[in-house]
């Protein structure tokens, strides 16, 4: 839509410099009227809240993907206490006898303070999850990111069968990536991308974004490997649906996985379908730059959010 490409680059842009605005983040964050809002994106701020969300949304149909909140870390034991919360999921997605599996991002297990940090944090997680059948998703960040995650990536897939990976649709080099990374198997949760890329990186347009992503759903349906294809988008799932049908690739074979609280009708007709349909299902205290984001991804969410208050 003409629209979206007037429309979302200055939306974007104002939400994600303002996820990055202390003083607004400060205010943001101790107002009551904000928190409930960004209650239609989290699921809470404690891993109890998230595995009481994750419980009803199994009862739903719908799978769970866990994501503690969090990024950015300066520091080793920071680091290293974000690692801990995810042997706490781990267990507690266990011991609750949910489906679900868990993202992290590498930013949140010390990627920018020391590269080998960061390995042993994930690689412990990693092999905790391999011990309860459970599977760990790591997402991808901004692309100055983008090259180191591949990196530990491939490290941990050389020892473990159990971890993917997060390609974003908006980056130029990610058919690439992905035409690499399917070599050795590669389960991929497929996005358009929500951080703030120079145009030399990433497509500045909606149309071109959409049609990377396209691209991408058709080269990983036809790869034969379990793929996740993360989208509220319609016109994209029904896409994916018709390639699916038409390429005799059955529904079990891949999953539809949208945001906590986005678009709810949606994913349960997508469930009454019969598809696999897994919700990210975020928590915790850091949760300002995570609703920025999502504000910044679309206007149209910001209109959802609008209506709500309404």
């Amino acid at each position: 839509m003409i629209i979206d490409d007037i429309i979302n680059p200055v939306n974007k842009k104002l939400f994600l410099y303002l996820s990055k605005q202390e003083k607004v983040k400060h205010f943001v964050m101790t107002n009551k009227y904000a928190k409930k809002i960004s209650r239609r994106w989290i699921a809470g701020e404690t891993l109890n809240d998230a595995l009481k969300a994750a419980e009803n949304l199994n009862l739903e149909g719908r799978l769970v993907a866990l994501d503690h909140l969090g990024e950015d870390v300066t520091n080793a034991e920071a680091a290293k206490n974000f690692a801990a919360e995810y042997y706490k999921i781990i267990i507690g997605i266990h011991m609750n006898y949910l489906n679900s599996n868990a993202s992290l991002k590498l930013t949140q297990m010390g990627l920018d303070i020391d590269q080998e940090l960061c390995y042993e944090n994930v690689a412990g997680i990693v092999r905790t999850a391999k011990i309860f059948n459970n599977f760990i998703r790591i997402d991808m960040e901004g692309s100055p990111h983008t090259q180191r995650t591949i990196d530990i990536f491939k490290r941990l897939k050389k020892d473990y069968d159990n971890v993917g990976l997060v390609v974003q649709s908006y980056l130029y080099r990610t058919e690439d990536d992905v035409n690499d990374l399917l070599k050795i198997c590669t389960e991929f949760r497929l996005c358009k991308g929500a951080y703030k890329e120079p145009s030399n990186v990433a497509f500045p347009k909606k149309k071109d974004v959409d049609k990377s992503f396209v691209k991408l759903s058709e080269k990983m349906l036809s790869s034969g490997l379990y793929h996740g294809f993360a989208t509220h988008d319609e016109k994209m799932i029904n896409h994916i649906k018709e390639f699916a049908k038409a390429e005799k690739i059955s529904p079990e074979k891949f999953e539809f996985q949208m945001l906590y609280g986005v678009k709810r009708e949606l994913q349960q007709k997508l469930v009454d379908e019969g598809y696999n349909l897994r919700v990210y299902t975020a928590y915790g205290e850091e949760w300002y730059p995570y609703t920025m984001r999502r504000f910044a991804e679309s206007w149209h969410n910001v209109w959802f959010v609008a209506k709500d208050i309404i």
